[in-house]
């Protein structure tokens, strides 16, 4: 059975991503900071039929991570899906922010992307297979003065797809980012269930890097 592992698991896209793929018949490993809500996720897509495994870390904490993923190989060995999630949303103008706000946003939304990527990849090469997905936002394109860090992260989250994508490709390993135009709700266009199914895509198809979801 195939392996994904979902960074940022939660209510929102996290969960969805993951049941889209449980669905596909995947196993599921989940990574978020709380355990609490983890153990609940666990309890939820096991009553679905979807086999599925909790790891708590912190994304701003790349040992943390380090640490997860280290248990993740240990117990489910190969890892053939990586999807990162996790974001910090909060907004501010970039005149508001100091050096050390900007630096703090971008390890959680960018730097703990390319570590995650980094605890996986070493298997992927020597497999000569493997797929990274990214959760983009339409900010990347249109950044706004409001919600600077997440315009310039995931301006760069973006450019990390598309490079990764380029260097690996010829590796058998596909990166793939899905920029997401609007605010994720249930129930609206921006339904997360709909949205997953772009991600089930570009593991399915390997042939863009981007889908954006407008």
């Amino acid at each position: 059975m195939k392996t994904i592992v979902v960074v940022g698991a939660g209510k929102g896209m996290g969960n969805h991503i993951a049941e889209e793929f449980g669905k596909n018949n995947f196993r599921v490993a989940l990574i978020s900071r709380n355990q609490s809500s983890l153990d609940d996720y666990v309890r939820e897509f096991t009553d679905k039929g979807i086999e599925t495994f909790c790891f708590a870390a912190d994304a701003a904490d790349t040992a943390s991570l380090t640490e997860a993923f280290k248990q993740i190989k240990a117990k489910l060995g190969f890892v053939d899906v990586l999807v990162y999630n996790a974001c910090i949303l909060e907004g501010g103008n970039p005149s508001e922010l100091t050096s050390a706000e900007l630096m703090r946003h971008y390890q959680v939304d960018v730097a703990s992307v390319l570590h995650c990527v980094l605890q996986v990849l070493p298997e992927m090469r020597k497999k000569k297979t493997g797929t990274i997905l990214f959760t983009g936002g339409g900010l990347s394109l249109y950044p706004m003065p409001e919600y600077a860090c997440i315009s310039i992260d995931k301006a760069a989250l973006r450019a990390l797809a598309f490079t990764l994508n380029t260097e690996l490709k010829d590796e058998g390993i596909f990166t793939g980012v899905v920029t997401i135009m609007g605010n994720v709700a249930p129930g609206t266009h921006y339904d997360p269930a709909e949205i997953a199914k772009d991600y089930w895509q570009l593991y399915t198809e390997r042939k863009d890097t981007e889908i954006i979801f407008k």
